[in-house]
């Protein structure tokens, strides 16, 4: 950690220094400006009441990033070595634009991978969301960049990334704007290589049986996708659009493992296995909307109608070897997914009387048609079904009100509920087995703000969410993975709903201390068994109290006539897992305690040369459920961005994880024994990136004069 955290304090010291010294010479030949007047900033990070807000629309950390690699840097959210994206440790829904995202995993990570970082205006990290919000838990918006001057404009990017081997990525950004109508394209190819080393040890409780596993695996993909916004203004009231999204990649991956079993200390089995897949993945998804708002009396009401469509067609072919037989294993799984979505969302706004209230209605239809076959050939289809179809059908209806007021001057209220009810059913076509449910579902939330002058103010939130398992982890299919073991989904899984509390309170507005507290006692994770001598690992139901308590401190501040700013959060986190462990009779730590925080760093235009400079570290620890870590990551990134602006270019020099290469290690721990991966990533390197713009790049802000300037900050 001193490794990372040195070089960038020597860097910024430097700057600062170099700077100051720059500042003092220019003032000391240059004649007194009697009005000055500035483009304001806001903070590169906002702690508000209910989210945590990642302004990156002016700041040099979007230069040479994609929106994926930004995401990465934004508070509160960590990824893990699966590309599962979680806020405070816990799973999230991705937002863009306010529209609930189709993707997840790996595919949600592909397609945040062909959007820009430099199309963004900023992320919203929703900790704790209005009744608005489908109930997932946090949500995570991402919202992008809305020009709206006159002609047209654009840009092209080209970037090459070094990790262990190397990538390119490209991409082409065009708005146009006459009168009334608006029309945005975004073209985008990512071509990708990307190499992961696996170290793996299981122990069995039964026997002592010991697995050790070292794998390497390799990812190439190439992606391109399209978008195209269109919306054309009615009146000064009235708005309609249509939003068209293409996504395609197309997988290669190729993984090499060495195993070796023992039992009560004696070797029984070596093994050497082979994986090679191949997958295609298209998406498309379509929103035809219409908005009306009354900029005079506020009111607001936005429909929208849309639909996803997701195949995936997926080749596996593996091949084993071991030391117990003379004959080599094959098996070849083709399977060609297809996911159908289907909805219909309608949100309306108004204020209430005179007063300052206002209430929030809406609703949504969802309706999701998914099937997943697979069909088996090879030599050894020992305990596995060579074919199945499995289906899966939801209808999910909500509403929801929100009422909002502010009382006495100084306190601000919003109370919220949301109802939800969901029938679904999944079936096997060649198995019979089937399962049919429905259940609907309160979710109410309360925030309260009280402000006791212009430098204090303290809030409290209050939300219930559930999280639904997704339509893939039902299927029990089972099959093989590339370690060596298998997977299959469970029929039987529950949602999880839990309970948030957070206390949050502000000084100056750069200072905050937050108090969160989280509790479930139902929830779904990993876990494994042993079946006909194979290791299977399956979501499962876990009943037991989990209780979750984080403090943290954090500060916004600008520096030197707002050229530099700086975030930084540090927080303290406690997970009880007593009563958890013992229901599920896990030989397991009762207690974790451990530290976290991140740092963003950005300075803009550096001696006056159009330099800009920015940093960020991030010390995380990944502990969830009946998954420990064995390790703190330290992540950090340094970029330097010099802007052209007679011919309108960037070029950014970008350093990934230079020091320390990221190593994700956790346990997981099972009634059946404990199970340890240890996954060292490729997220280190360099990358150059070169950025032609043309037209008019501005985007709608405000100005602030000289004597506002040193506020430090939004007022």
């Amino acid at each position: 950690m001193k490794k990372a955290l040195a070089p960038i304090a020597v860097l910024i010291g430097t700057i600062i220094f170099a700077q100051a010294k720059q500042d003092t010479i220019k003032q000391s030949t240059t004649k007194d400006i009697e009005a000055v007047t500035i483009t304001a900033r806001k903070p590169t990070v906002e702690s508000k009441v209910d989210r945590t807000v990642f302004n990156v629309a002016n700041s040099s950390i979007v230069a040479g990033n994609t929106t994926w690699d930004v995401l990465r840097m934004t508070p509160l959210v960590s990824i893990d070595n699966n590309d599962a994206i979680k806020a405070e440790g816990e799973s999230v829904t991705v937002y863009i634009n306010d529209r609930k995202s189709v993707f997840t995993g790996k595919e949600l990570k592909d397609y945040l991978a062909t959007i820009p970082a430099d199309n963004l205006l900023k992320i919203e990290v929703i900790t704790s969301p209005s009744a608005r919000y489908e109930s997932a838990g946090s949500v995570i918006n991402i919202v992008l960049k809305k020009r709206d001057d006159e002609g047209i404009k654009g840009s092209v990017t080209l970037n090459n990334r070094q990790n262990t081997k190397n990538s390119q990525y490209a991409n082409f950004n065009l708005n146009y704007h006459r009168k009334n109508f608006t029309q945005t394209f975004i073209g985008s190819y990512n071509d990708n290589i990307f190499i992961q080393k696996n170290s793996i040890l299981n122990t069995l409780y039964e026997n002592n049986k010991v697995t050790q596993i070292e794998g390497e695996n390799v990812y190439k993909s190439k992606s391109p996708s399209f978008s195209s916004t269109s919306e054309f203004e009615l009146n000064d009231k009235n708005n309609i659009g249509l939003i068209l999204e293409y996504y395609q990649g197309r997988n290669n991956t190729s993984s090499n493992v060495d195993g070796n079993i023992f039992a009560n200390d004696t070797f029984q089995e070596s093994y050497l296995q082979s994986l090679n897949q191949n997958g295609l993945n298209r998406s498309l998804g379509t929103n035809l909307f219409y908005k009306y708002y009354d900029k005079e009396t506020n009111k607001i009401l936005d429909i929208n109608l849309g639909s996803n469509y997701n195949s995936q067609s997926i080749t596996n072919n593996f091949f084993r070897t071991s030391s117990l037989s003379s004959v080599s294993d094959e098996l070849d799984i083709l399977s060609d997914r297809e996911a159908r979505n289907y909805y219909l969302k309608i949100d309306y706004t108004q204020p209430l009387g005179k007063s300052d209230a206002k209430l929030e209605v809406g609703g949504k239809i969802d309706f999701n048609n998914n099937i997943i076959p697979y069909n088996l050939s090879g030599n050894n289809l020992s305990g596995l079904r060579t074919n199945d179809q499995f289906r899966y059908e939801d209808n999910i209806n909500s509403l929801y009100f929100n009422y909002s007021q502010t009382l006495f001057g100084k306190l601000e209220t919003r109370v919220g509920l949301r109802y939800e009810y969901i029938d679904y059913k999944m079936r096997e076509d060649v198995a019979g087995t089937s399962r049919r449910d429905s259940y609907g579902t309160f979710l109410p939330n309360l925030l309260l703000k009280y402000s006791f002058s212009d430098k204090y103010d303290l809030s409290l939130t209050y939300s219930r969410n559930i999280w639904r398992p997704w339509y893939s982890e039902f299927n029990p299919f089972l099959l093989p993975n590339n370690n060596g073991m298998y997977n299959r989904g469970n029929m039987d899984l529950n949602p999880n709903p839990n309970d948030r509390i957070v206390m949050k309170f502000g000084i100056s507005k750069k200072y905050f201390l937050t108090a969160r507290y989280m509790f479930t006692d139902q929830d779904y994770w990993t876990s494994y068994m042993v079946e006909n001598d194979k290791t299977i690992a399956y979501p499962n139901n876990f009943t037991g109290k989990i209780e979750r308590y984080n403090l943290f401190a954090s500060t916004n501040q600008t520096f030197l006539k707002n050229k530099l700013s700086v975030n930084l959060s540090f927080g303290w986190n406690y997970i009880d897992n007593s009563d958890f462990n013992q229901k599920n009779e896990l030989k397991a730590k009762d207690h974790i305690s451990y530290w976290g925080g991140s740092t963003n760093l950005s300075y803009s235009n550096l001696f006056n040369k159009n330099i800009n400079v920015s940093a960020w570290v991030e010390v995380s620890n990944q502990s969830n459920g009946n998954s420990y870590a064995n390790k703190t990551n330290v992540f950090h990134n340094i970029s330097v961005t010099k802007i052209f602006p007679k011919t309108q270019m960037e070029a950014s020099l970008q350093l990934m994880n230079i020091f320390k290469r990221p190593n994700f290690d956790s346990t997981t721990f099972s009634p059946e024994g404990t199970f340890r991966n240890s996954t060292r990533s490729d997220w280190y390197g360099f990358a150059l990136t070169f950025v032609k713009r043309f037209g008019n790049q501005k985007v709608k802000g405000n100005t602030k004069t000289d004597v506002e300037k040193s506020g430090g900050g939004e007022k």
